[in-house]
């Protein structure tokens, strides 16, 4: 990367404005870091790109797409991510590298300069910790995604900016090493989220970098540690599951005991936010928004739920389904709530519908730009519930007895208790759980080694007819993505691709 010049100094505002992007200038590194002005608004400036269309704002999500749970609107980059055919130069899949790196620039600045400002020494550890946090979160994103035991993905030089040309790691097992010491560090220098005023919500907090430990350990097969950290969230105080499952999912609980990390998100500011809501929206939003019509939940997904988990008919909507959208209630694929044409699967998600539920809610729930629909609804990107299942998970792999976590888990469902759960009860909690969300079914499938079976059987609509035949998935090739060939042709030569891409 060229010299670094911060392009926004961000301020924040109360509530759901937590991020505004609004310019402070344009300081470069020769008259900046000097204040703490200057050290908030590095701080600020990694929150800024999380919005970004190629990150949580919409592109990041195409690679979801690969799983079992979705079946998306016919469009090339989509078969070609649900077939493992892509090259990694797709529109949607070239920038997600880069724009990863970008943030971690941004936090390596804020960890070099911020040191040497005179200013409060509480806050200069806070802000130290965001770094860190930020930092370890994108470098975890891109490890698992695009590195293996045969080759990771390169550790940026911290202290030296200009040393830009970083061949990777050896294994992954060394960045998931970083990340777990960046971790550590964040969860030393920053404060509890109770004790942040409104106006600092959605800023990085201490039991966060406790959960991204847990799943920074979990990806690492480190099962002993995984369960450590995910018991430090839990026996922390701080969080709890929300009585109700289809609570999780309004606007009112953005910051609710089940919140650990979301996208902040805006219904009236479209410089910020997740735009998912819309791009899961039915295609034109039967005429009332502009909805995307992008992803849609499968048959196979819909006949995992038991009969009597109230997750279900929260997470999915099926024809018949009485739902509210613009202040009235209405019946999904009916009347003039047929589904698109565009809809594979002839399901919804629902989870992120509650904000168009409301009468005249554009302004207020709703994005009144349809090109950047974001809503009100921050996306949950870990929640409490997750940090469970992760805890679960490592207790399984460890042969200890999980039902007391998978138990709270279904409680709240409506379901029975388990007794002496298995793994495979474990899946399938954790597939009725979090699907639809950022946890990534995919990897979920290839980390647990079901990617090949699984996608070996075909995908259907909800009338049982075959929307993609079964898959060639090759263990050996398909566990990670292949790294943008234009990264790989800038990088003179310290680059290569991943093995059978």
């Amino acid at each position: 990367m060229k010299k670094y010049i911060l392009l926004l100094a961000l301020g924040l505002m109360a509530c759901d404005k937590n991020l505004d992007m609004t310019p402070q200038g344009a300081p470069t590194t020769g008259n900046f870091w000097k204040t703490s002005s200057d050290a908030l608004a590095g701080v600020n400036s990694i929150y800024e790109l999380y919005s970004d269309d190629d990150m949580y704002g919409r592109g990041f999500f195409w690679l979801n797409n690969a799983s079992d749970d979705i079946g998306t609107k016919p469009r090339d980059n989509a078969e070609r991510i649900k077939n493992f055919q892509v090259t990694g130069d797709e529109s949607d899949t070239r920038n997600i590298w880069a724009k990863h790196y970008m943030v971690m620039k941004r936090a390596n600045d804020v960890l070099r300069n911020v040191p040497k400002i005179t200013m409060d020494e509480k806050l200069k550890n806070q802000y130290l910790g965001e770094a860190y946090f930020n930092h370890a979160v994108m470098h975890l994103e891109l490890a698992y995604r695009y590195g293996d035991n045969r080759a990771g993905i390169p550790i940026q030089d911290r202290e030296n900016p200009e040393n830009i040309y970083v061949t990777r790691t050896k294994s992954v097992a060394e960045n998931y090493a970083y990340i777990a010491e960046d971790l550590k560090k964040a969860a030393d220098l920053l404060p509890l989220f109770s004790t942040y005023k409104n106006a600092d919500y959605g800023r990085a907090h201490k039991t966060a970098a406790w959960a991204y430990l847990a799943r920074t350990y979990l990806y690492a097969k480190d099962w002993a540690n995984a369960e450590k950290y995910a018991d430090l969230v839990v026996t922390s105080g701080q969080h709890a599951l929300l009585d109700n499952f289809e609570d999780v999912f309004k606007t009112a609980n953005n910051w609710s005991k089940e919140y650990i990390w979301s996208v902040t998100s805006s219904a009236s500011d479209t410089r910020f936010g997740c735009i998912f809501p819309g791009v899961c929206l039915d295609d034109k939003g039967w005429g009332l928004y502009n909805g995307w019509g992008n992803f849609y939940p499968t048959k196979e997904l819909y006949d995992t739920y038991p009969a009597g988990d109230k997750r279900r008919e929260a997470t999915i909507l099926k024809t018949g389904d009485k739902f509210m959208y613009f202040g009235e209630e209405r019946t999904y694929n009916q009347d003039n709530f047929k589904v698109s044409s565009s809809n594979r699967t002839g399901y919804q998600f629902r989870k992120y519908m509650e904000p168009y539920g409301y009468a005249n809610p554009i302004g207020t729930y709703v994005n009144p730009n349809g090109d950047k629909p974001s809503t009100s609804l921050n996306v949950p990107l870990l929640r409490y519930a997750d940090v469970l299942l992760i805890k679960a998970e490592a207790k399984l792999m460890q042969n200890k007895n999980a039902d007391a976590e998978l138990n709270l888990i279904r409680k709240r469902a409506g379901l029975v208790n388990l007794t002496n759960a298995t793994l495979s009860d474990l899946k399938r909690e954790r597939r009725c759980e979090l699907a639809g969300e950022w946890t990534d079914r995919h990897f979920d499938l290839v980390r647990w080694g079901d990617a090949q079976a699984v996608y070996a059987q075909p995908l259907h609509h909800a009338d049982g007819r075959v929307i993609y035949a079964a898959r060639m998935f090759n263990p050996a090739i398909h566990h990670v993505w292949p790294i943008p060939p234009m990264e790989i042709q800038n990088s003179k030569g310290t680059l290569a691709q991943n093995q059978g891409w």
